[in-house]
Protein backbone atom coordinates (compact mmCIF):
# COMPACT_ATOMS: atom_id res chain seq x y z
CA UNK A 1 0.00 0.00 0.00
CA UNK A 2 1.22 3.49 -0.80
CA UNK A 3 0.22 6.57 1.17
CA UNK A 4 0.23 9.90 -0.66
CA UNK A 5 -0.03 13.03 1.46
CA UNK A 6 -1.37 16.37 0.26
CA UNK A 7 -2.63 19.63 1.79
CA UNK A 8 -6.07 18.16 2.53
CA UNK A 9 -4.94 14.87 4.08
CA UNK A 10 -3.72 11.58 2.68
CA UNK A 11 -4.76 8.95 0.18
CA UNK A 12 -3.99 5.26 0.68
CA UNK A 13 -3.79 3.17 -2.49
CA UNK A 14 -3.98 -0.59 -1.96
CA UNK A 15 -2.05 -3.23 -3.84
CA UNK A 16 -5.20 -4.51 -5.56
CA UNK A 17 -5.70 -1.12 -7.24
CA UNK A 18 -2.24 -1.37 -8.79
CA UNK A 19 -2.66 -4.99 -9.87
CA UNK A 20 -6.00 -4.26 -11.53
CA UNK A 21 -4.64 -1.21 -13.37
CA UNK A 22 -1.56 -3.12 -14.56
CA UNK A 23 -3.58 -6.16 -15.65
CA UNK A 24 -6.08 -4.04 -17.54
CA UNK A 25 -3.36 -2.00 -19.26
CA UNK A 26 -1.50 -5.15 -20.33
CA UNK A 27 -4.55 -7.01 -21.64
CA UNK A 28 -5.52 -4.00 -23.76
CA UNK A 29 -2.27 -4.30 -25.76
CA UNK A 30 -2.51 -5.90 -29.20
CA UNK A 31 -1.29 -9.50 -29.13
CA UNK A 32 -1.96 -10.17 -25.45
CA UNK A 33 -4.41 -13.02 -25.06
CA UNK A 34 -4.72 -12.47 -21.30
CA UNK A 35 -3.05 -12.80 -17.94
CA UNK A 36 -1.54 -16.14 -16.93
CA UNK A 37 -1.40 -17.96 -13.61
CA UNK A 38 0.42 -21.15 -12.79
CA UNK A 39 -1.67 -23.90 -11.27
CA UNK A 40 -0.26 -25.24 -8.03
CA UNK A 41 -1.89 -28.60 -8.67
CA UNK A 42 -0.47 -29.43 -12.11
CA UNK A 43 2.16 -26.70 -12.74
CA UNK A 44 0.51 -25.66 -16.02
CA UNK A 45 -0.17 -22.02 -16.90
CA UNK A 46 -3.83 -21.13 -17.34
CA UNK A 47 -5.50 -18.15 -18.98
CA UNK A 48 -7.26 -16.00 -16.38
CA UNK A 49 -10.74 -14.59 -16.90
CA UNK A 50 -11.19 -10.85 -17.47
CA UNK A 51 -12.35 -10.40 -13.85
CA UNK A 52 -9.06 -11.84 -12.60
CA UNK A 53 -6.56 -9.65 -14.49
CA UNK A 54 -4.80 -8.69 -11.26
CA UNK A 55 -3.88 -12.28 -10.36
CA UNK A 56 -1.11 -12.44 -12.98
CA UNK A 57 0.55 -9.32 -11.51
CA UNK A 58 3.03 -8.84 -8.68
CA UNK A 59 3.70 -5.30 -7.37
CA UNK A 60 6.68 -4.37 -5.17
CA UNK A 61 6.80 -1.06 -3.29
CA UNK A 62 10.06 0.86 -2.83
CA UNK A 63 11.17 3.29 -0.12
CA UNK A 64 11.12 6.24 -2.53
CA UNK A 65 7.39 5.76 -3.26
CA UNK A 66 7.89 4.08 -6.65
CA UNK A 67 6.81 0.57 -7.63
CA UNK A 68 8.16 -2.32 -9.67
CA UNK A 69 5.80 -4.62 -11.52
CA UNK A 70 6.07 -8.25 -12.68
CA UNK A 71 3.34 -9.51 -14.97
CA UNK A 72 2.70 -12.92 -16.47
CA UNK A 73 0.89 -13.04 -19.80
CA UNK A 74 -0.26 -15.33 -22.58
CA UNK A 75 0.19 -14.05 -26.12
CA UNK A 76 -1.24 -14.76 -29.55
CA UNK A 77 0.82 -16.83 -31.97
CA UNK A 78 2.96 -14.82 -34.40
CA UNK A 79 3.29 -11.54 -32.49
CA UNK A 80 6.58 -9.65 -32.41
CA UNK A 81 7.75 -10.21 -28.83
CA UNK A 82 10.05 -7.16 -28.74
CA UNK A 83 7.34 -4.81 -29.96
CA UNK A 84 4.77 -6.39 -27.65
CA UNK A 85 7.05 -6.09 -24.62
CA UNK A 86 7.84 -2.44 -25.37
CA UNK A 87 4.14 -1.68 -25.83
CA UNK A 88 3.19 -3.34 -22.54
CA UNK A 89 5.94 -1.55 -20.61
CA UNK A 90 4.88 1.82 -22.04
CA UNK A 91 1.16 1.26 -21.44
CA UNK A 92 1.58 -0.05 -17.88
CA UNK A 93 3.91 2.81 -16.90
CA UNK A 94 1.55 5.41 -18.39
CA UNK A 95 -1.66 3.96 -16.88
CA UNK A 96 -0.20 3.59 -13.38
CA UNK A 97 1.33 7.08 -13.35
CA UNK A 98 -1.75 8.68 -14.90
CA UNK A 99 -4.28 7.02 -12.57
CA UNK A 100 -2.34 6.99 -9.29
CA UNK A 101 0.52 9.49 -9.62
CA UNK A 102 2.97 6.74 -8.63
CA UNK A 103 6.30 6.45 -10.46
CA UNK A 104 6.95 3.06 -12.04
CA UNK A 105 10.58 2.02 -11.55
CA UNK A 106 10.43 -1.13 -13.68
CA UNK A 107 8.03 -3.39 -15.54
CA UNK A 108 9.07 -7.01 -16.07
CA UNK A 109 7.02 -8.94 -18.62
CA UNK A 110 7.03 -12.75 -18.51
CA UNK A 111 5.49 -14.54 -21.49
CA UNK A 112 4.35 -17.81 -19.96
CA UNK A 113 2.48 -19.27 -22.92
CA UNK A 114 1.54 -18.70 -26.55
CA UNK A 115 -1.95 -19.44 -27.85
CA UNK A 116 -1.92 -21.19 -31.22
CA UNK A 117 -5.03 -21.17 -33.35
Amino acid sequence: MIRQNNDNGSVNISTSVYTDIVGTAATNCFGVKGMAARSVKDGVYHLLRKESVGKGVNVRFHEDGSISVDLHIMVDHGVNMNALGASIIEQVSYWVTHHTGTEVRSVNVYVDSMMIG
